[in-house]
């Protein structure tokens, strides 16, 4: 028998200032929190919803940064893993920008070349770059090195 009374909606505070990631792939929350580098020992106030339902994707994770704007690299690392995902900016209380994600055609300093062979992974200071392939993979720059699946676990 379904509860009557059992609320509509999602029963997660609303934030004054800050950044709501929404349109997460479902599943990908705690991937979103690594990447933008919230620990658990840091000072961020967050607000995590996974596995909720959405009329545009079916399922969706949210999260939710109190006092914080993404870097737009951050924002780089979460396209590659949720490019549905949309970025809204928090002003009092209110939806101050909102804007999709985009993968861009080359990512610099955002993923690790596994190849441990690559000038990346030397004592060089040459930062990471990858393009992005039509297929969603991501090839090294400087030594053709492929990632084609678990890019998640690439990511700087």
């Amino acid at each position: 028998m379904k509860d009557e009374t059992a609320q509509k909606g999602l029963l997660i505070s609303p934030i004054r200032n800050g950044t709501v990631i929404d349109h997460i792939t479902a599943g990908e929350a705690l991937n979103v929190l690594k990447i933008i580098g919230i620990t658990g020992t840091t000072s961020e106030s967050i607000s995590v919803a996974t596995n909720v339902m959405s009329g545009k994707v079916g399922r969706k994770d949210i999260v939710k940064v109190e006092n914080r704007e993404l870097l737009k690299e951050e924002v780089d690392r979460i396209a590659l893993i949720s490019p549905s995902a949309s970025i809204n900016i928090i002003r009092d209380f209110r939806v101050f920008e909102k804007k999709g994600v985009d993968i861009p055609a080359f990512l610099t300093g955002v993923v690790r070349c596994p190849n441990p062979g690559c000038i990346t992974n030397t004592n060089e200071p040459v930062k990471s770059k990858f393009e992005v392939l039509a297929n969603g993979g991501l090839q090294c720059m400087y030594c053709d090195w492929l990632i084609t699946k678990d890019i998640t676990s690439h990511i700087i």
